[in-house]
């Protein structure tokens, strides 16, 4: 028997990143949620992925919330579904959502519920003058209502529309008026009269209670909350933030906490007088190494009760590890082919500005991403070392499953390691006193707004971040990969940290086996041509002086950017780490009336 192929195609990395679990999804006749993993289905075991680091990172995260997970298999792959053989067992189950439909004649434009519609084929059809007239095409409503903590729910639009009254004979109509303004957006009941804009769901004091449903997960998945629901428009791009973790595979000698678990079948039952015998099996020898007992059955005690590992310093270690690279030889390539990690500092780049003081070039490197909640309404930033703050409540991915999706990322970057010395001189002089204080002030209302926790990330970090959006864009035009393809890696940390960094490492990749073609890398040769090209390019913006005058503490709400916009430093928002936002071009090059404040002041 035939089996229906699948409804759409995704990405495996678009899963675990635009679309992942809880994410609207338009296919090319229905609208849909993407399920929770507890509605993934997989064929073997194939898709399980190992990364010691990451565990590391996400386990603390789970640990402290009391989420469950795997210790063998924590991280696994979306299915890679199979369209010639289909199977209900393995992919991505998703919800109808919404469940509201409006009828696209003109003269009709009812809003109705699903189960009140026809089914033809792959529409649903609303039968506009009876049910002997012609039944007319629907689309789904375009709006729904959400709240900050990931709730999402249809609006209840009849008990909305009559103002919680009861109306004995609901009709509803939704008019989008003749210019298709927001403002003249209304539903009207047919048989009542009732009109209502919908611009009053926007009305803070007006919003209804959220429901606190949560249909990725189930029927089970609907919870209390106190929050207040906030109207969404159905594809807008605040309706889905995906939170995600991910570190760079680097060669580093296991802990002694991972040896344990590695051997965990066997060492979970050790005693302090069965810990002799058990280390004279070769494979449990051979994990432990010269470690001594005590240590050992800390390690074991400490697995055995779950205690929470401190996270690494994600970044901090990846930092050391690119400057810990010997200086390129001529002809040197990998030694095997499937390693992960290998990079190599340029002999001599020509014509480099004397801030930047290394350029390594990653020709093989591998990124492993977990997803491992997601937001709505609002976006929420990791700290510098890719973290998330422990108050940030994100909102689940399943209600049963032990494990997290990723993906993997093979690859190509160029990292660009600035002077310590130089750039602690340049964001501790008295001519930046004031841009520190308008950035500080933007910061401190977004903060207020947001409840984040995080500390002000300071000039470096704008400045690093600006840096990088500029190379990115002109890298774009001669490398041959589009600026979308190109994603950032900022490395940041300050003079006073026991590891001070200051870097930006720009990578492209694809999820296959066989990663890039080395265009990234080479163009890392000409380092000091596109730095020259960025800085005379930024210098002045098409939409300069609005640009170059704007200050975050002003009356729109972009708190967290100076002079950028989208003529000169914003990119595809899938390749920026934090949304386009701590950015601001006049502390990097000089800008109408910011002359002094930049970090490259001048040609070089």
């Amino acid at each position: 028997m035939q089996l229906k192929p699948p409804d759409g195609r995704l990405r495996r990395s678009q899963v675990v990143s635009t679309f992942g679990p809880g994410a609207m999804v338009d296919l090319v006749h229905d609208a849909v949620l993407i399920g929770g993993l507890d509605f993934w289905g997989f064929k073997g075991t194939e898709n399980q992925v190992d990364e010691p680091r990451l565990l590391e990172a996400v386990q603390w995260y789970f640990q402290e919330r009391k989420w469950p997970l795997s210790r063998e298999a924590p991280f696994r792959k979306p299915p890679s579904a199979d369209e010639r053989q289909p199977s209900p067992a393995n992919g991505i189950q998703v919800l109808e959502f919404p469940r509201w439909f409006v009828c696209q004649n003109p003269a009709c434009r009812a809003l109705v519920r699903a189960n009140g519609l026809d089914r033809v084929g792959t529409e649903h059809r609303h039968r506009c003058a009876g049910a002997s007239g012609k039944a007319e095409r629907c689309v789904p409503v375009r709006f729904v209502v959400a709240c900050p903590r990931g709730h999402l729910a249809d609006l209840e639009w009849t008990w909305w529309a009559h103002e919680r009254q009861v109306c004995n004979a609901p009709q509803l109509r939704l008019d989008e008026g003749a210019s298709g303004d927001f403002s003249e957006i209304e539903v009207a009941c047919g048989g009542c009269g009732k009109r209502r804009k919908l611009i009053e769901l926007t009305v803070k004091d007006r919003q209804d209670r959220c429901s606190g449903e949560r249909p990725w997960l189930g029927h089970e998945g609907k919870e209390p909350c106190t929050e207040n629901q906030r109207f969404l428009v159905r594809t807008a791009s605040n309706g889905y933030f995906s939170q995600c973790t991910s570190v760079i595979s680097i060669p580093q000698p296991p802990s002694l906490r991972q040896a344990v678990r590695s051997q965990w079948d066997t060492l979970k039952v050790a005693t302090a007088e069965a810990l002799p015998i058990f280390r004279q099996i070769p494979k449990v020898q051979q994990a432990l190494g010269n470690a001594s007992d005590a240590a050992v059955l800390e390690a074991i005690t400490a697995e055995r009760e779950a205690t929470v590992e401190k996270a690494p310093e994600l970044r901090t270690a990846e930092w050391l590890q690119f400057m810990a690279q010997p200086v390129e030889r001529p002809g040197e390539l990998p030694a095997h082919k499937g390693e992960f990690f290998w990079a190599r500092r340029a002999p001599s780049v020509p014509g480099l500005p004397p801030l930047v003081k290394h350029v390594v070039l990653g020709r093989k490197l591998r990124v492993v991403q977990a997803q491992i909640g997601f937001t709505r309404i609002d976006a929420r930033s990791p700290d510098l070392q890719g973290r998330y703050d422990l108050n940030v409540e994100l909102a689940p991915l399943t209600l049963q499953q032990d494990w997290v999706p990723v993906t993997e990322i093979q690859g190509e970057g160029l990292l660009v390691a600035l002077d310590e010395e130089r750039l602690h001189a340049w964001e501790t002089s008295p001519a930046l006193a004031e841009r520190r204080e308008q950035l500080f002030q933007g910061w401190t209302r977004w903060r207020e707004l947001t409840k984040a926790t995080y500390a002000f990330p300071g000039l470096r970090f704008f400045a690093l971040h600006t840096l990088s959006h500029l190379l990115m864009n002109q890298l774009a035009l001669e490398c041959g990969y589009p600026a979308s393809a190109i994603s950032e890696r900022l490395y940041c940390a300050p003079h006073e940290a026991e590891v001070p960094m200051a870097g930006i490492l720009l990578m492209t990749g694809t999820t296959g086996s066989e990663g890039t073609l080395g265009g990234l890398v080479e163009e890392g040769r000409r380092l000091g041509q596109h730095l020259r090209s960025a800085w005379e390019s930024a210098r002045l913006c098409s939409n300069d002086p609005v640009c170059a005058h704007h200050v975050p503490h002003g009356l729109d709400d972009r708190h967290l950017e100076g002079a950028a916009c989208h003529g000169c430093l914003f990119v595809p928002e899938s390749s920026c780490e934090r949304f386009n936002q701590y950015l601001d071009r006049s502390l990097v090059v000089p800008t109408l009336g910011y002359e002094a404040l930049a970090l490259l002041p001048r040609p070089w």
